[in-house]
């Protein structure tokens, strides 16, 4: 009797263990602070900018051309979150940040860091092969408090000039984010300036090779919004908009749902891009 009991008992130990651990997911280009853009100047969207990551529930987001000043508008306002990043001209304040922002109350924080899309991804500000600007990508080892299952996310900003420095970027991502996640399940978000029948993205995408990604949204349950996410604040003609914001997992994680989400929020533009959102299981 005792020994059916043990069993019982392990069996439903291992159950709950098993328990996937379900994330909301977000990656966000929130255009930098640019006097020129009027009427839609990071003064006038900071507000939504925070509001529709609460509105949304996210517990990651992977932020694009956030510079310091943004930062601070967003910690004010997302109080909950824990911001990660550096400034990619010095490391420090400089420059844009690609911050990744974690709820702090349901995660524990193991590790971060951060590296430079170069040929020295070491070295602060270091600009790669061709490309027009500094990149760099914010990553962390996060524990969920309650399953205690461990996830690797990255962020990041692929350069909108230099075609090689988009494709030796994302080798190098897919090579750190290997190396780094010590085989953890992998969320990788960012604005890739690349369209998904770009070779930029295929090579993400590669399953020849064992570093590869999914993209979530091809195989996600069910979808809705746009097939495209950038549209320069609504001056681009629908049918010339491209789709250069991803969410990657690896393959042990499914995607229930996931939306590109629509350019305004209480009738204010969110960015010139839209955000992106997959509702996530890591099993």
């Amino acid at each position: 009797m005792k020994n059916l009991i043990y069993i019982l008992l392990a069996s439903l130990l291992m159950s709950c263990g098993s328990k996937p651990l379900e994330l909301n997911i977000m990656s966000y280009n929130i255009r930098y602070d640019n006097p020129e853009d009027s009427l839609n100047n990071w003064q006038y969207r900071k507000d939504v900018a925070a509001k529709i990551i609460k509105t949304k529930d996210i517990d990651i987001v992977g932020t694009q051309e956030v510079l310091h000043n943004q930062l601070v508008d967003l910690q004010e306002r997302l109080s909950e979150y824990t911001a990660i990043g550096v400034g990619r001209q010095d490391g420090k304040e400089q420059g844009e940040y690609s911050a990744l922002f974690y709820k702090k109350d349901r995660f524990t924080e193991i590790s971060s860091g951060y590296f430079w899309l170069s040929e020295t991804p070491e070295v602060a500000g270091s600009k790669g092969w061709d490309g027009a600007c500094e990149r760099i990508a914010t990553w962390a080892i996060l524990k969920d408090k309650k399953t205690g299952k461990e996830v690797f996310a990255i962020n990041t900003h692929l350069d909108h000039v230099g075609k090689m420095a988009r494709q030796e970027g994302v080798t190098l991502l897919l090579t750190k984010a290997a190396e780094l996640s010590k085989g953890l399940p992998i969320i990788m978000t960012g604005d890739f300036n690349a369209t998904p029948d770009s070779e930029v993205i295929k090579h993400v995408t590669n399953t020849s090779l064992k570093e590869h990604l999914i993209n979530a949204k091809d195989i996600a349950l069910e979808f809705s919004g746009t097939e495209w996410t950038f549209h320069d604040f609504g001056k681009i003609p629908v049918e010339k908009r491209d789709y250069i914001d991803y969410i990657f997992v690896s393959n042990t994680i499914e995607t229930d749902k996931f939306e590109v989400l629509p350019e305004k929020l209480d009738g204010v533009f969110l960015s010139d891009h839209v955000p992106v959102v997959a509702k996530i299981k890591v099993n």
